[in-house]
């Protein structure tokens, strides 16, 4: 095959910090190559330089044979280079459509609206990822905004698509219908450059890999069918024998901490999202909560949380009745929340580590008295923070906008671990996150179960389902279909369970 891409010795300084150091990367025409490394690693950077949101500092781009020099995405995309980014490039207040034909150089002088719906629900159906196009971004799922993404890259009919962490919300079967749109797009000769922490899906879909580590070439252009197995491929991105399942002891659950009785929610559209949801979680224990996404999860924590106002029902927390109490008061009644969308519920990029860190206990000691605040005591807690989680960071003055999105992510599971609660809500908590991160923060999870936390996982990761509950939730249509042990559960199971198919399934509401 020939190369379709070349980068050559390309470096990137962001003021003292080097986020690629002479990296040499190619592509070849009609492959599925894949970019590995650890948070941080320089991934992002690399291929946001090739979409023309950043320059790089020094180095060359070659792109089918021609030496090119991208100013802007304006220029990648008339190249025939597309960008699904790991965080969504989408304007909330607009609707799908919107969003799909916002700067697009296909457009008429008269934007015909109707017409390029027609054309984009008939890719979506073709690709199997079915959107509205006329629903605003701002109600949409952090999955069905994923998905949105995809085919709006799609609909600008690029050669060469970068996918960044495409898969990191979708579920097994969401992900294997994006598999098969890969697979077409190669099969049409187009290139795909795949992003992702998830090694099962490099060794499924991936021709070849490149692996960057702190910034440098680790490896280039391996064959992933000489890779022998997971554990290789683990070492080879890190640098270190990495321990792929995390250990866990059976649990040993307290007293309720948790208990949701007949909730029920119903939006501002009217739709009834949430139907008698019945369910506790006892200190000690660690329950999770599985679905395809859209089924009512999503509204079901911000219930919890108080960041959804429920229509009826009540929630209980230490036998508290707090059922129509504000977010802040939910905080302080001893909730840890690591929200589904770090960005935009977990953390302020324009703030630095320590503010963020901060943000949450900032009204009450240790991190004030009488509304001062003890910067010396939160700079060393976020500077033992940032060591325990490994974010890489120059420091805790860093804005948390510069971070990459792993480091994001760590850093807001960090700072809800390290909070003093008894019921701790985590949602995706390893999204984003590379197999060493995930191992660690899933072990952080079990520790805090072991110490006495009760603990509600939402994941559309089935792996991470699979391992860490005690017990499992399945949620479809707004309503739990059954509660489950862990040692009942099988990856087939569940995904019956997950499309609204009870079959032989026992059910066992706690």
């Amino acid at each position: 095959m020939a190369t379709i891409l070349e980068m050559k010795h390309i470096t990137k300084r962001f003021g003292p910090v080097v986020a690629n150091d002479d990296v040499s990367f190619a592509v070849e025409q009609g492959e599925v190559h894949a970019l590995l490394g650890e948070n941080g690693a320089g991934k992002s950077t690399l291929m946001n330089i090739l979409f023309g949101l950043y320059e790089q500092t020094s180095g060359d781009i070659y792109y089918k044979d021609e030496l090119i020099n991208i100013r802007s995405p304006r220029d990648a995309i008339d190249l025939g280079i597309g960008m699904v980014h790991q965080h969504f490039m989408l304007i909330p207040a607009h609707s799908a459509i919107e969003n799909v034909v916002l700067g697009y150089g296909g457009n008429k002088e008269v934007l015909d609206l109707k017409g390029a719906a027609k054309r984009f629900s008939e890719m979506a159906e073709r690709y199997h990822m079915n959107i509205d196009p006329w629903e605003k971004v701002g109600k949409m799922s952090v999955g069905q905004q994923q998905r949105l993404e995809i085919l709006k890259a799609l609909y600008r009919d690029v050669d060469t698509l970068i996918l960044d962490e495409p898969t990191a919300v979708l579920t097994p079967q969401e992900v294997e219908g994006l598999f098969d749109v890969i697979r077409q797009l190669i099969a049409e000769g187009k290139t795909v450059i795949f992003i992702s922490h998830k090694l099962p899906e490099i060794m499924a879909i991936c021709d070849r890999c490149t692996i960057l580590r702190q910034g440098k070439v680790a490896a280039a252009g391996l064959e992933v069918k000489s890779i022998k197995n997971l554990n290789e491929l683990a070492h080879l991105m890190v640098g270190r024998d990495v321990e792929l399942v995390t250990a866990k002891t059976l649990s040993n659950p307290g007293e309720v901490v948790l208990n949701v009785e007949d909730l029920n929610y119903t939006n501002e559209k009217g739709v009834h999202v949430l139907k008698d949801v019945n369910f506790n979680v006892r200190s000690g224990e660690i329950v999770g909560i599985c679905g395809v996404d859209g089924n009512g999860q999503s509204e079901l924590v911000k219930c919890i949380t108080g960041l959804l106002p429920i229509t009826s029902g009540k929630i209980e927390l230490m036998g508290k009745d707090v059922t129509g109490e504000t977010a802040r008061q939910i905080l302080n009644e001893g909730i840890g929340h690591i929200p589904e969308d770090r960005q935009k519920m977990g953390m302020v990029g324009a703030m630095n580590l320590r503010e963020n860190v901060s943000m949450v206990d900032s009204h009450k000691e240790p991190y004030s008295t009488h509304g001062f605040l003890h910067w010396k005591w939160i700079d060393q807690h976020s500077r033992d923070l940032i060591k325990k989680f490994s974010v890489k960071t120059p420091g805790v003055m860093e804005k948390a906008g510069n971070l990459s999105g792993g480091n994001q992510q760590k850093l807001v599971v960090g700072r809800e671990l390290s909070r003093d609660v008894s019921l701790l809500v985590a949602v995706h908590p390893s999204r984003g996150l590379d197999i060493g991160a995930t191992k660690y923060i899933q072990s952080q999870i079990v520790e805090a179960r072991d110490k006495g936390a009760a603990v509600l996982m939402v994941s559309t990761e089935l792996d991470e389902i699979l391992e860490i509950p005690d017990r499992v939730l399945v949620i479809y249509g707004g309503r739990i279909l059954a509660c489950l042990d862990q040692c009942a559960c099988t990856r087939s199971g569940l995904g019956l369970l997950m499309a609204g198919i009870e079959g032989e399934v026992e059910e066992d509401i706690a």
